[in-house]
């Protein structure tokens, strides 16, 4: 039996185009594998301590004898989110693009989860395990777009999945997620809409082959 980590870190709720994606993708890969578990990390909904890296960080410099509670706690917390990690077969996580840079719930569980020793430096503990990365965008951020390379989400979490953690990152992006709310956007829409739809097809597909693969792994 495989496991499907879905960690996600929209603000949006049932609004949010990162969950709808990944309810695609999640979909396909249940379908291909019914028998598959599917473990879900809501990291807007129930938001990692604030404290907790800076403890944890803390407390992995010091003595164990000369920890406090706090800082036991802190360590327990980063092992269960590695452990999680660790666990499943395959990770989709969702990642809006909030100020052209990443969810803090997102960087929060990141900056946690490489506490923990199995993730330090040079370990590549995630090589070989797929990673399906969800990106949305509200604005355009493309070729020739006015703010081309503004965009710090995908890049940043391409290089901490696959170059630091060795994972095998499939992206499923989408921008112009705004455009439906937005008067400036309007003659966006239509191209939008295509994007998404897009994008949705890919999550699909994506699912699909995410579950062969990890059914016969």
């Amino acid at each position: 039996m495989s496991t499907l980590l879905r960690i996600d870190s929209s603000i949006r709720g049932a609004a949010s185009v990162t969950r709808a994606i990944g309810d695609t993708l999640q979909s396909s890969w249940q379908a291909a594998n019914p028998d598959g578990t599917v473990v879900r990390r809501d990291l807007a909904a129930e938001p990692l301590p604030a404290s907790a890296w800076t403890n944890a960080v803390i407390a992995s410099q010091t003595p164990e004898s000369d920890r406090t509670p706090t800082q036991r706690a802190a360590l327990a917390l980063a092992a269960a989110v590695a452990d999680e990690v660790l666990a499943a077969d395959l990770v989709v996580v969702g990642a809006p693009l909030y100020n052209y840079g990443v969810s803090a719930h997102l960087k929060s569980w990141i900056d946690l989860m490489v506490v923990d020793p199995r993730f330090a430096p040079g370990s590549a503990p995630l090589t070989g395990r797929p990673v399906a990365l969800v990106v949305a965008r509200g604005g355009g951020y493309g070729p020739g777009a006015p703010r081309e390379g503004w965009d710090h989400t995908t890049p940043y979490l391409q290089r901490i999945f696959a170059e630091v953690l060795g994972a095998d990152l499939t992206l499923v992006d989408t921008e112009l997620t705004l455009a439906d709310i937005s008067p400036a956007m309007a003659e966006l829409r239509p191209l939008a809409a295509q994007r998404l739809a897009e994008a949705h097809q890919r999550a699909d597909e994506v699912g699909r082959e995410l579950a062969r693969t990890t059914v016969a792994a």
